[in-house]
């Protein structure tokens, strides 16, 4: 075993390893960025090494001076983590050439799943199920009709190149083959130049289900499956292990699948062959196809510990010094039920918008699993990959594991920024999901429902006022001569409160009264148990009460606070403006494109709120501005007249 490695990561990921290796008693080295100086991970670490600025690309993503750093602190081998470098065969020659240890796979296996269509190729000849379809040359449209019909239809007709959908049609009859394929070719030559397209079986109900595999270099295992068919936008969003509907048919046929994968490589370490499921009738062993296989820890590696006990870090470490596999296939079992759910930083209702801020108030429940990068007072950086945690639950049945998420992610508590927690729990609480009825297109479908806002209880509204009034800590008593004294609260509605008795407030917002009374255990509303908790933020209040609801509190004496700011564009985050698309005197509609922010790895459109003319640019492209800042104002209508 080592006695001394280095993490080329940052965040979560990071301080999970460094859990591990301090268990081991493998002591550990972190890097950071000029953003990260006060980070988690840096300070969990026994040693920290600075790698440049806050961009990847001057310090994540420095193989040089990571390796530096290892020689210099005395490591003798690098864990990379997920993302940044853990997929670069180049990094992991120059690590091997520096005389360290990778903690991974080779870069020769690295390097043959690189390439979709050669790993595909591959596969196939390792006995791997690949998606049936034509990849070839020939584009003459009869051939093509061959093809679709060996493959049976439905099949997709696709462009080799370019994305977004353009030059894509399904196909469900042999007669509309040559139709679809004549307006995929067009399309595809109008939009990318190029009308070559591929054929592929179309998958009705597609379900995608992974397999986590552990090689070292000669043998592999597997280690059951994860279902991560919740998806948005191809990003995954709830994870679980094992996957619903699993026979033991259907394990036994992808297991051994992903392992044959693992094996064709010289695989070592931990990795994920991943499948396409057609789950349209249910899950059937001549159903599923290799899609590609993540030569890393995943970041849903923790629902796999979960049900099997084995800690994938230290399989990793143990490997990566040169033991052989720490346990057969045959010993490997599964155990209950896991859950894993990713907290991040955005604004659902606003498309998810990646947020930032300061995490004013954070808090966990006790009783499931947390994996964070951030402690309570922490930023989130726009440089980096907004998540906050991943919750992961586990019980005996996948019944009790999903309530039991459900309930955590009621439970968890974040203020200071935006995040995606009542979206989650609405997913957790969603009947279909509930049932087992799994594919990519759920969350598509009812996107309506779980991107909504989160309602408010009028109880969160009441006790929000209490705070604004400065009383939810100490309500005390006051009285006049002649009846209970009355105040008006500033806050986001017409609010008052009107001290009744010891500990109770009548409190008066929106037009409704309501009775709080404060009680040892808490406050209750109008007769009923809240266990509702309180922050304040400056002029923010969050109340947590089945979900973070958070309400403002203006400052009287803050004109502005009162006021429209419709003529002023504002920066919703930190981030690098990309583009300007006005001029002063220039006249603008409503929804018409202003600016670009690149913020979190995303771009980011900003439009115009209202009619009206140009009145100043405040920036220029490559400007880096802060959260709120000024971008673009536009003349008062008085004024523009």
């Amino acid at each position: 075993m080592f006695s001394k490695i280095l993490i080329a990561n940052r965040g979560e990921i990071a301080c999970r390893v460094i859990d591990t290796a301090r268990r081991l008693g493998v002591a550990t080295v972190a890097v950071y960025s000029e953003a990260d100086v006060g980070a988690r991970h840096v300070a969990l670490a026994d040693e920290a090494v600075a790698i440049g600025g806050p961009r990847p690309a001057d310090s994540y993503l420095r193989g040089d001076v990571i390796i530096q750093a290892a020689r210099d602190t005395g490591a003798q081998a690098i864990h990379p983590g997920y993302g940044f470098l853990s997929e670069n065969p180049d990094f992991v020659e120059a690590v091997e050439a520096a005389g360290l240890t990778f903690i991974g796979p080779s870069a020769a296996a690295i390097r043959a799943m690189g390439l979709k269509d050669a790993a595909k190729a591959l596969m196939a000849q390792a006995g791997v199920p690949v998606v049936p379809g034509y990849h070839g040359d020939n584009q003459d449209p009869e051939h093509l009709a061959g093809a679709a019909e060996a493959v049976g239809f439905p099949v997709l007709i696709k462009a080799v190149a370019g994305g977004g959908g353009k030059g894509m049609r399904r196909v469900d009859r042999a007669e509309d083959f040559m139709e679809a394929l004549k307006s995929a070719q067009g399309e595809a030559q109008t939009a990318f130049g190029n009308p070559a397209v591929l054929i592929e079986k179309y998958i009705e109900m597609p379900r995608h289900i992974e397999v986590q595999v552990f090689g070292d270099g000669t043998e592999a295992v597997h280690l059951f499956e994860r279902d991560c068919s919740l998806q948005r936008r191809h990003q995954k969003v709830i994870e679980e292990a094992p996957a619903p509907g699993m026979t033991d048919e259907m394990r036994a046929a992808m297991g051994q699948a992903a392992v044959r994968a693992a094996q064709a490589i010289g695989y070592s370490g931990a990795g994920t062959v991943e499948f396409i499921v057609d789950g349209a009738e249910g899950l059937r062993p001549d159903r599923f196809w290799f899609m590609e296989m993540n030569t890393r820890l995943q970041v849903e590696h923790p629902v796999t510990e979960a049900i099997t006990g084995i800690d994938l870090v230290e399989w990793q470490l143990r490997v990566a010094s040169g033991a052989p596999l720490p346990a057969r296939q045959e010993a490997l079992q599964i155990k209950g039920h896991a859950f894993e759910a990713r907290l991040y930083a955005e604004d659902v209702p606003a498309g998810f918008l990646p947020a930032t801020g300061t995490l004013a108030h954070l808090h966990f429940p006790a009783d499931v699993r947390v994996d964070t990068g951030v402690r309570q007072g922490d930023a989130i950086s726009p440089w980096y990959d907004p998540m906050i945690a991943k919750i992961v639950t586990h019980a005996p049945t996948r019944a009790a594991a999903l309530n039991l998420l459900a309930s955590a992610l009621t439970r968890t508590e974040v203020a200071g920024t935006t995040t995606n927690l009542g979206f989650l729990a609405r997913l957790a609480r969603h009947r279909g999901f509930a049932e087992g009825a799994v594919d990519t297109g759920v969350i598509a479908r009812d996107l309506e429902h779980l991107a909504a806002p989160t309602a408010v209880p009028a109880a969160a509204r009441a006790l929000a006022v209490i705070a604004a009034a400065g009383l939810h800590e100490t309500p005390g008593q006051g009285f006049t001569l002649w009846a209970p004294l009355r105040r008006a609260v500033d806050f986001e509605d017409p609010a008052f409160v009107q001290i009744t008795g010891p500990n109770r407030i009548m409190v008066e917002v929106a037009g409704k009264q309501h009775d709080c009374t404060l009680h040892p255990d808490g406050w209750w509303v109008d007769g009923r148990k809240t266990g509702a908790r309180f922050h304040r933020t400056g002029d923010q209040i969050t109340v947590f009460l089945q979900g973070a609801h958070v309400f403002a509190c203006p400052d009287p004496l803050d004109r502005q606070a009162h006021g429209p700011a419709s003529d002023l564009t504002l920066a919703p985050m930190p981030g690098l403006v990309k583009a300007v698309f006005v001029a002063p005197g220039q006249v603008v509609a409503p929804g018409d494109r202003l600016a670009v922010l690149e913020a979190m790895k995303m771009e980011h459109t900003l439009c115009a709120a209202r009619a009206g003319e140009v009145a100043q640019v405040l920036v220029a492209p490559g400007a880096q501005v802060e959260a709120g800042a000024a971008l673009i104002r536009l003349a008062e209508e008085e004024e523009a007249a």
